[in-house]
């Protein structure tokens, strides 16, 4: 008598390190073992079908042995679709390049060309193509593969773009090796106030996200919030490049040249003013628009000023048109602030001033932040008469771009 549950047994300690062949082996081998009534007896053991353990006694008879990657015979299966449908990649081709192809009436031209949306195409051109996976199989023989956009292509630069740059570059390894500061200035966007959407997911209890709300309405009586930091690696608030220390001025009005400066004069007062107690210059890198530009006479007028204020040159050097991304305020503080408030909604001035305030890194970034709640008027115009007070010396490369306000004599009593 055949002892089945012996057979189960041995079958399911060795069935989860078995492939197809193993499988059609070892039942063959427990069937020969057994012998008359062998072959039901294991199929009724395994689960395995009696046509395949027969398949296994003729290969154990004939000896046959097949390489280790191969588990079935050649030309076992189905044929490729594309092999039994000639016009198969050639219409499926005709739908991912509908404009090479010069067809303006590709039905997938003006719609989303997902593997669902090919495979439905494909099916009204009268193939039988069911699974949308065998649509992106096709796509990789063809040479596709998903792709996103990339940002490479600033359109045209200005002939004396990498000179701009090394001039910046000289300037600042040479404050550097002096002791004198050197800032990067920027803005941030404007960031609505509110429990709104904020990008990014933080980790959280188990549970329903937090609720925020479905439309991005600027809240009256919270309005947006202005950052604008004024110290540090990354362009403007203030990034302080030796010190990799930042600080940002949180505005809730217009973001103009006046705040711009403000920021610079609160990062000096309460961060720059005790590390360079010594110093008989600054150094400022910008980018050459917005309400720090190059050609922007508010941004002077109040440098000025700034310059009287701290009784010391001040020297301003202006990103090429079409550079911004790489002032470093933005890589070297915005990108963490961003980072460090992912997921959070702004709810509040204040949450805001604290999550800025919190925001650190590794290579020793700390960040000071406070709310400016003075109001900034836009539209202020400088007359030419003002504009002659400022006491700006144009350097003999781009005058235009950098150029030193130095301070005005004090006014005799």
């Amino acid at each position: 008598m055949i002892d089945e549950s012996a057979i189960r047994l041995r079958f399911e300690a060795l069935a989860p390190v078995l492939d197809e062949q193993g499988r059609r082996r070892f039942a063959a081998t427990e069937a020969t073992a057994a012998g008359r009534g062998g072959i039901a007896a294991v199929s009724r053991a395994t689960g395995i079908a009696c046509s395949t353990i027969g398949r296994g006694l003729v290969e154990l008879r004939a000896g046959s042995e097949f390489p280790p990657a191969r588990l079935r015979q050649p030309g076992a299966g189905r044929k490729p679709l594309r092999e039994t449908d000639a016009y198969l990649l050639e219409d499926l081709r005709s739908l991912v390049e509908p404009q090479t192809r010069g067809d303006p009436q590709s039905p997938l031209l003006w719609t989303c060309k997902s593997l669902r949306k090919r495979s439905q195409g494909l099916c009204e051109m009268g193939h039988k193509i069911g699974r949308r996976t065998v649509v992106g199989e096709l796509l990789h023989e063809l040479s596709y593969r998903l792709q996103s956009n990339r940002k490479t292509r600033e359109g045209s630069s200005h002939p004396d773009r990498d000179a701009q740059f090394h001039d910046i570059n000289d300037r600042v390894k040479e404050a550097l090796a002096t002791g004198v500061p050197a800032i990067s200035v920027d803005t941030k966007k404007k960031e609505l106030v509110g429990n709104f959407k904020n990008a990014g997911r933080e980790w959280r209890p188990q549970g329903p996200p937090e609720e925020v709300r479905v439309h991005d309405f600027v809240i009256p009586e919270l309005g947006r919030a202005v950052l604008e930091p004024a110290l540090g690696l990354d362009p403007r608030g203030v990034y302080d490049i030796a010190g990799n220390k930042g600080w940002v001025s949180v505005g809730i009005d217009h973001d103009t040249a006046a705040f711009a400066v403000n920021a610079i004069r609160r990062w000096w007062k309460l961060m720059g003013e005790e590390r360079y107690w010594d110093a008989s210059s600054l150094l400022i890198t910008a980018d050459g628009g917005g309400s720090n530009g190059s050609r922007v006479r508010l941004w002077k007028l109040e440098l000025q000023k700034l310059a009287d204020e701290f009784g010391i040159p001040i020297t301003i050097c202006h990103l090429p048109p079409g550079t911004s991304k790489w002032n470093k305020t933005e890589h070297r503080l915005f990108s963490f602030i961003t980072g460090n408030w992912r997921g959070k909604p702004l709810i509040s001035h204040q949450v805001i001033v604290q999550l800025i305030a919190a925001t650190t890194t590794k290579a020793g970034l700390t960040v000071r932040c406070e709310l400016d709640p003075h109001p900034y008027p836009a539209g202020i115009k400088v007359s030419d008469a003002e504009l002659k007070t400022v006491n700006l010396i144009r350097h003999d490369f781009h005058g235009d771009w950098n150029y030193t306000i130095r301070p005005n004599p004090p006014i005799p009593k």
